[in-house]
C-alpha cells in the first residue's frame, strides 16, 4: 500500500513547536526500550521468585509426607499440649472479652444518639428531666 506524504512548507519556530508537542504526548523509542527492558527484568524477578516459593511448596509437602507416614501414637509433649491448651483457654476468654466490650460500645452510643437525636428535635432539657 502506498503511502501519501505531502510536504509543507512551514517556519523552523513553527515546526519545533509541533515536535515539541508530538514528543511531550508521545513516548519517544529510548524510553519506550528501557520501558521494555525493565518489564523483562521484573519479569524475570518474579520467574525467579516463583521458582523459589515452588521448591518452598515441594518442600513443605516433603514435610506434610514424612509426617503423615510417622505412626498414629506419635507422643506429644505434655507441657507443649498444656501451653497449647492455655494459648486456646486464653484466646476463647479474649474473644469472649472483646464481644462484651464491642457490645457495651454498641449501647453506648445508642445512648449518645438517643440524648443527640431529642436536643436535635428541639429538646433543651436533658434526657429524664421535665421542664
Amino acid at each position: 500500500m502506498a503511502r501519501l506524504v505531502k510536504h509543507v512548507l512551514m517556519p523552523a519556530r513553527l515546526r519545533r513547536v509541533v515536535r515539541d508537542w508530538f514528543d511531550s504526548r508521545y513516548i519517544s523509542r529510548a524510553d519506550h526500550r528501557r520501558d521494555v527492558r525493565d518489564a523483562l527484568w521484573e519479569v524475570q524477578t518474579l520467574g525467579r521468585e516463583v521458582a523459589a516459593l515452588r521448591a518452598e511448596t515441594d518442600g513443605l509437602r516433603r514435610e506434610v509426607g514424612r509426617l503423615r507416614e510417622q505412626p498414629a501414637g506419635t507422643r506429644i509433649d505434655p507441657a507443649r499440649a498444656d501451653r497449647w491448651d492455655d494459648a486456646h483457654r486464653l484466646a476463647q476468654e479474649t474473644a469472649a472479652a472483646l464481644e462484651r466490650v464491642l457490645q457495651n460500645e454498641v449501647l453506648l452510643w445508642q445512648a449518645v444518639d438517643r440524648v443527640s437525636g431529642g436536643r436535635e428535635a428541639g429538646e433543651g432539657a436533658p434526657a429524664g428531666r421535665t421542664v
